[in-house]
Parts: structure tokens; C-alpha cells; sequence
């Protein structure tokens, strides 16, 4: 595992994510940002891991992470997205979300717009109801944010009050949200229920619940297969991998033993979404590959002994297609790999764009592997 390179920050630290990319740009990702949590002094971070100066003889990358700018943050950072290619949207432990600004012409962050308590138990304006705001997603500038009092609020970038907010969405914690298409997102729960919510509907209703039978295990995180919007994956207190089909059923199509702990993250890789990556408590981090090599199921290819280019071009498809919604995907077409061999303290978060992927623990330390597919 020589190709990754750690960093110690001196903080735990509980968000990792790319900054992403312009849209035709070829090179990968060169910035990434961090927020801790349970420490003291909790920091948004902004660091570069683009120094060509430290590429070795083969074209690998040498050398750590350098920091650029960063920022205090009040309260643990739950979640962070990036609006766009400066703006970073933060919920905070205190019920604010915030957006912060990186100056890249001075390297350095500042608060550019504030949402105070977006999220409470009680009464806005008391000093301390603040409910923790457990996750934020962005389709600029639309900006979504969940939280522990099971209001979700729908704010614009540019609009000091919220656009809309359904109080009483649930009566439990809300852990995750995720846009499913530009008018619906999809919600997890404390007591295991995935919901959909049309946010051009006036009710506050869901439009669909979702939910894992039996013992109602808190789901923690939740993500969208990038081309297929009805593959929903998510995962829970109890360490499994659950993958849902929303066009059918309330049930998820398959339950994967995974970690032996929480997964607090869960990431379909955006461009290769036969790759799904998973990160716990019980200091792993988990590269799930159903990427199928035709060549060695060629009864594909071989039907009624035509073999043409259309056909192996629907096997191909059909492959990507079902390789998730197989009854048993782990049956002859998964790999996984622990890519943290000696795992110590937990794996808060992790994020994957191109060949790298970031990811950042509570032992204090961030670490990037630039050749994930090497």
C-alpha cells in the first residue's frame, strides 16, 4: 500500500471531500477539504495534493499533503458538501450550517453565509436548543440539510431564510439526505426507514418509506448509483451494506455483511459506479468491485451461438445494470478489499473522485491514495 500517503493533523477529523472538478478537466483532483470533530477547536481545512514537483521515477506521487488554508469551525462538522468549486456548505453540531468561501487568489476561507440553528428542539431563538444538523446535500444552489430534530429545510445560496421546511418530517433522527433526481430527495432515519420526499409537493409527507424489516437498525448514511437513480445504497449501526430498487418493493433488494461496527459513509465512485466504497467505526475501509470481466462469462455472449457486437454489447450493459440488483451479488461477481490492512480507531469519511480517494480517521490523521485503480 506504498501509494498512500498519511498525514497527522492533530485533530480528529470527521469529514473528507474532493473539490470537484471543472467540467472537462482531465487532470485529477488536486484539493480537498477537511472538518474535524471533538476537539476543542474544530477546523474546516483546505489542503493541496497537487505538487507535481513530487512525483517520483515511475509517476508516482511522493509527498504528504500540504495545508493551505483553514478555518475555526463552532461545533463538531457533521457533513460538508462543495456548492461549487470555492463554496463548501458545513452542518455543524450546533444546528448552523454555514458556507464557507476559499480565496484561492490568498489561500485563505471566510463565512460567507450563516443559517443559525437551521435545526433545534425547542424554540429558534433560545440560547442553547440548537439540534445537531446531521447531513447536507447541494445541487447549486439549492441546499439541503437533515437533523436530529427530523425538520429538513431547503435553502438557496443566495436567500437569507429558508426556501421551505418540513418540521415534523420525522419523528426520529434524521441521519442522512441525498438528491435523487433535481426535485426529490431521499432521506434515512434512526429506526431504519429510508423516505422520499417530492419537494414540488406542497404536503410534508413522503412520497414513498422505505424500510429494513425487523429490528429497526439506525441507518447513518445513504447514497444514489450516479447513472441509475433507482440503486440506492446505504448503511447502518449494525455494519451492513444495504442495496435498495425504489421502483419496486419496500424492502432492500440485498443485505451484504460488511463492517463490524457503524459504516458512517457509504460512495458509489461517480464515473465507475461498479465500485462502491464503505467506511466504519471499526477502523476499515471497504472497496466493493462488481465490475464484471466479460471475458470470463462468456455465456453472455453465446446465445443460441450468435456472437455479434450487439450481443456483447447488452451483456455489457446488462451486466452494470444487474450487478447491484442481483439476488446474490456476491456470488461470482464481487470483489472486496479492506484497504486499511492494520485498522485502529474509526473511519469517519471518505470521498473518491477519478483515481483518488481521501479519507480521514480519529486517529488524527487524513490519508490519500492517488492510484486507486493502479
Amino acid at each position: 500500500m506504498e501509494e498512500v500517503c498519511a498525514k497527522f493533523v492533530s485533530q480528529k477529523i470527521s469529514k473528507t471531500r474532493w473539490r470537484p472538478l471543472p467540467p472537462a478537466a482531465l487532470q485529477p483532483p488536486d484539493l480537498f477539504a477537511t472538518g474535524s470533530w471533538d476537539n476543542e477547536d474544530n477546523r474546516i481545512s483546505i489542503w493541496s495534493v497537487g505538487d507535481l514537483g513530487n512525483v517520483g521515477l515511475s509517476g508516482e506521487y511522493q509527498g504528504e499533503p500540504q495545508l493551505l488554508c483553514d478555518i475555526r469551525h463552532n461545533g463538531d462538522v457533521m457533513d460538508m458538501q462543495f456548492l461549487d468549486q470555492e463554496r463548501i456548505v458545513v452542518a455543524s453540531s450546533t444546528g448552523t450550517v454555514t458556507i464557507f468561501r476559499h480565496h484561492q487568489n490568498n489561500q485563505t476561507l471566510s463565512a460567507n453565509q450563516r443559517w443559525e440553528k437551521a435545526h433545534y428542539h425547542v424554540d429558534q431563538d433560545t440560547s442553547c436548543g440548537g439540534a445537531a444538523c446531521t447531513g447536507v446535500i447541494c445541487n447549486n444552489p439549492e441546499i439541503v440539510t437533515v437533523g436530529e430534530d427530523g425538520r429538513i429545510n431547503l435553502f438557496r445560496a443566495d436567500q437569507k431564510s429558508a426556501i421551505r421546511t418540513i418540521d415534523n418530517a420525522d419523528s426520529s433522527t434524521l441521519h442522512a439526505v441525498t438528491f435523487l433526481r433535481t426535485t426529490e430527495i431521499l432521506t434515512v432515519n434512526s429506526i431504519g426507514q429510508l423516505k422520499i420526499w417530492d419537494l414540488r409537493q406542497q404536503r410534508n409527507e413522503p412520497s414513498q418509506i422505505f424500510s429494513l424489516t425487523g429490528d429497526r437498525v439506525p441507518l447513518h448514511c445513504v447514497d444514489r448509483h450516479p447513472n441509475q437513480q433507482h440503486i440506492v445504497a446505504t448503511g447502518g449501526q449494525d455494519g451492513m451494506l444495504s442495496i435498495w430498487d425504489i421502483r419496486q418493493g419496500t424492502m432492500p433488494v440485498s443485505l451484504l455483511n460488511a463492517h463490524e461496527a457503524e459504516m458512517w459513509e457509504v460512495h458509489f465512485h461517480p464515473s465507475n459506479p461498479d465500485h462502491l466504497f464503505t467506511c466504519s467505526e471499526d477502523g476499515s475501509l471497504w472497496h466493493w468491485d462488481t465490475s464484471t470481466d466479460i471475458s470470463e462469462k462468456p455465456s453472455f455472449l453465446h446465445q443460441g451461438g450468435r456472437s455479434t457486437t450487439y450481443f456483447s454489447h447488452s451483456a455489457i450493459n446488462q451486466s452494470v445494470v444487474s450487478a447491484w440488483l442481483s439476488n446474490d451479488p456476491t456470488k461470482d461477481r464481487m470483489e472486496i478489499t479492506n484497504l486499511i490492512p492494520n485498522q485502529t480507531l474509526s473511519v469517519n469519511s471518505l470521498d473518491i473522485l477519478g483515481p483518488c480517494l481521501v479519507y480521514g480517521t480519529d486517529a488524527e490523521a487524513i490519508y490519500v491514495n492517488r492510484q486507486l485503480f493502479a
